[in-house]
């Protein structure tokens, strides 16, 4: 039966604020450097997606999925494979189109909705012997594999979901993003989209007559620039059909969502109701937490990321410990 629990996570005491939570280990969480295998994957539709493997021979498989503009260099990133390695895992971190450095060869881009890129990469992985026994999204790539697990039902192909900081209904999260102190991650996450945006047509023609200068929201640039890329009427229709809310009640993958109540990047109330989970979905809420923070720890200098605990002990609980 599903379940929607509290958490017992803490937050430091120095760090209770959810921008702080949000903020602290962007800023200040030092990231290891990883011997990665880079393999690059190519698409049926003639694009590609980049993939970075942290082998562990004889080792469950977890697919980790980045959020919004995120690649290897996202503060839980690196941090995550590096703790599925010493929980017993082996990691493949999955880029999004264009997220690895080089922008991919289509017009279209990457989105809240494009679940089939998932399905081609685990495809992928699965035809070259690595098929992958869980995934890991965190915001953007939570929404995505969540989305994923409920529109494949029993074939998802896992064994085992966790999404972390989801935003479940995009459009409501897009106009939280407009208002308060989150104007601020509105702000420079719209930045970076727009300078992506830039790089990956500075050198071909734009197939849009947009100024992406006069775009000062992300839901602004969803409705000028990713809905019509992408085959949307508008910004309110790519919400409509990517939000992950609507496909939680098909999941049949065990699966646990993590959630902080706090999250500057949505309200309260953003969470999915107990009614809208399926059987095999755990929704953990945390009271406090911030955007994919969890930070505890008695001091700056002692700082605990409880995240990657909870993820690797959830893990292992159905991975590991009935094998």
């Amino acid at each position: 039966m599903n379940k929607k629990t509290n958490s017992t996570f803490r937050p430091a005491w120095w760090l209770k604020s959810p921008h702080l939570q949000t903020l602290w280990p962007v800023f200040f969480r030092p990231r290891p450097k990883l011997d990665l295998q880079h393999e690059r994957v190519e698409l049926a539709d003639g694009d590609f997606i980049d993939i970075a493997s942290y082998p562990r021979p004889g080792s469950p498989l977890v697919l980790v999925i980045h959020g919004l503009e995120g690649s290897l260099q996202s503060h839980y990133a690196q941090t995550l494979l590096l703790a599925l390695h010493k929980a017993g895992f082996a990691s493949v971190f999955m880029h999004l189109r264009g997220c690895s450095g080089e922008p991919n060869r289509h017009a279209s881009s990457y989105h809240s909705g494009r679940t089939a890129d998932v399905a081609e990469v685990i495809a992928h992985l699965r035809n070259t012997g690595r098929m992958p026994d869980a995934a890991v999204g965190f915001s953007l790539g939570g929404n995505l594999i969540l989305k994923y697990a409920g529109e494949s039902g029993a074939e998802s192909g896992l064994q085992a979901v966790v999404a972390v900081s989801v935003p479940f209904q995009l459009e409501e999260c897009a106009r939280k993003l407009e208002k308060g102190f989150s104007v601020i991650y509105g702000r420079c996450l719209t930045n970076k989209l727009k300078a992506a945006y830039r790089r990956k047509f500075s050198q071909r023609e734009q197939p849009l007559q947009v100024d992406p200068a006069k775009l000062a929201t992300i839901f602004a640039f969803d409705d000028q620039i990713t809905a019509p890329l992408n085959g949307f009427t508008d910004a309110h229709d790519y919400y409509t059909r990517s939000s992950s809310a609507q496909f939680i009640k098909h999941i049949q993958t065990p699966t646990l969502i993590i959630h902080a109540q706090d999250d500057p990047f949505m309200y309260p109330t953003t969470a999915p109701d107990q009614d809208m989970l399926s059987d095999s979905v755990t929704l953990e809420l945390t009271t406090h937490g911030g955007h994919v923070g969890f930070v505890s720890g008695s001091t700056p200098w002692q700082a605990e990321y409880w995240l990657e605990q909870r993820i690797t002990q959830w893990l292992r609980g159905q991975l590991i410990a009935n094998t």
